[in-house]
């Protein structure tokens, strides 16, 4: 049984970076693909990113594409996302997701709080 767990959350002001890890325990598929969600309060949850394990192809949600950049270790078995000018509308709780397509999901992680002050 697979394991996520996202690190890298906190409070940062208008403009600055943060990066976000999830780190996979258990085993991994070539043909995963790994997702960034994210929540803002009192919103849906939505997606943000996503990249696929093996072939390592990313995909996009048009309000952080540009700014936020998708990566995965193999070795290390995490994924990354490297978030750039950070606007205080992307503040919410971000959400690790593994699943078989862009934005499916059957295993989350327990996400991560990002607030973004202006």
């Amino acid at each position: 049984q697979a394991h996520l767990e996202e690190f890298g959350g906190g409070l940062v002001q208008a403009g600055g970076s943060l990066r976000l890890s999830c780190a996979v325990s258990g085993r991994t598929y070539s043909s995963a693909v790994m997702n960034w969600f994210r929540q803002a309060p009192g919103a849906e949850r939505v997606f943000a990113a996503s990249i696929r394990w093996g072939a390592g192809t990313t995909v996009y949600a048009d309000s952080v594409k540009g700014r936020f950049t998708i990566t995965r270790d193999k070795a290390e078995s995490t994924v990354y996302l490297q978030m750039n000018s950070l606007k205080p509308e992307d503040t919410g709780t971000y959400y690790c997701g593994s699943g078989r397509g862009i934005g499916e999901v059957d295993l989350w992680g327990r996400g991560t709080q990002v607030t973004v002050s202006s």
